[in-house]
């Protein structure tokens, strides 16, 4: 597959997004969704990334929000922090990929974005822990 390369990071990610999120087993079972919205929106120098949805995940269903800090590094390159402002990740689009890697506590996140084109991307995430073994695939589609 020929990822779309992204020459400007505030420029891909700026505006409104549809967002379907699937939460499955290693086993491919699915144990959660989330449906919702992110608005991606530049602040003071950084890209404040804003989701909204509701999540279903076992008997639990109800409404769930993130903030994310996208703080640029380069033309197509960011440092994300949490809202907290702790470290998350490092990301860098020039090649429309990026694979990434974050430890939380017992557990371990490997990560991936992947760039379709100017109004589609994903991201993948492997989690593994002493109480985890399940992937997270998240579409992002841009809202008209």
């Amino acid at each position: 597959m020929r990822w779309h390369p992204v020459r400007e990071l505030a420029g891909f990610l700026a505006g409104n997004w549809l967002v379907e999120r699937e939460i499955a087993t290693a086993a491919d079972i699915r144990i959660g969704t989330f449906h919702g919205t992110v608005v991606v929106e530049a602040v003071d120098g950084e890209l404040v990334y804003r989701e909204e949805g509701v999540l279903d995940l076992g008997t639990h269903r109800g409404p769930a929000t993130r903030v994310l800090r996208y703080r640029p590094t380069g033309a197509a390159r960011a440092d994300v922090h949490f809202e907290h402002g702790g470290y998350f990740h490092d990301v860098d689009l020039c090649t429309g990929r990026w694979q990434v890697e974050h430890p939380c506590r017992a557990d371990h996140y490997l990560g991936e974005y992947r760039v379709f084109g100017s109004t589609h991307w994903q991201q993948r995430w492997q989690v593994t822990g002493p109480a985890k073994d399940h992937t997270i695939v998240t579409d992002f589609r841009r809202s008209a």
